[in-house]
């Protein structure tokens, strides 16, 4: 029998680029363990170009992200989610809508690679270095859980990775 994947939800003000880019990351290298999601408070219409190239250039599938409101995942009807981690201050400190389920929210703080000026070798540097660092953590969620790992034990590991 497969295990139930563990449902994470990315959270980000506009749901345009961090939030997308550990969505991608988690469903790419998580191996059916986990099944990510993402939104925003106040999504764009689309996912951030530069997003969807660095993930690209990196050989992870871009197929079917795309921006969404959180109220998608607040409705009783939505997958209930075991992990809520925000990548964005802006999201963290903002009034969250209800998740069925109760889930562990964490907060895991990232600048904005969307806000860097400069020339598109420069933005696109900023997204690089984003998915790096995004990449990092989630990498190393996955490597310290299994599929018996508890939900307590995987929050209590996601709240260290913040720390790191």
């Amino acid at each position: 029998m497969t295990p139930t994947p563990l449902h994470v939800l990315f959270l980000c003000t506009h749901n345009s680029a961090r939030s997308i880019l550990a969505e991608a990351l988690l469903n790419h290298l998580g191996q059916g363990r986990f099944r990510a999601h993402s939104a925003g408070s106040q999504p764009k219409t689309a996912p951030n170009p530069l997003a969807l190239r660095v993930l690209e250039q990196a050989g992870i599938p871009i197929e079917g992200l795309r921006s969404k409101s959180w109220d998608e995942f607040a409705a009783p009807e939505s997958p209930t989610m075991d992990l809520v981690i925000t990548v964005c201050d802006h999201a963290a400190s903002e009034a969250c809508p209800y998740w069925p389920g109760h889930p562990v929210t964490v907060h895991w703080g990232y600048p904005d690679p969307s806000a860097v000026a400069g020339d598109e070798a420069t933005r696109l540097e900023a997204f690089q270095g984003t998915m790096l660092a995004l990449r990092q953590r989630i990498e190393a969620l996955i490597a310290q859980t299994s599929p018996e790992t508890d939900c307590g034990a995987i929050a209590a590991l996601a709240r260290r990775l913040a720390q790191s």
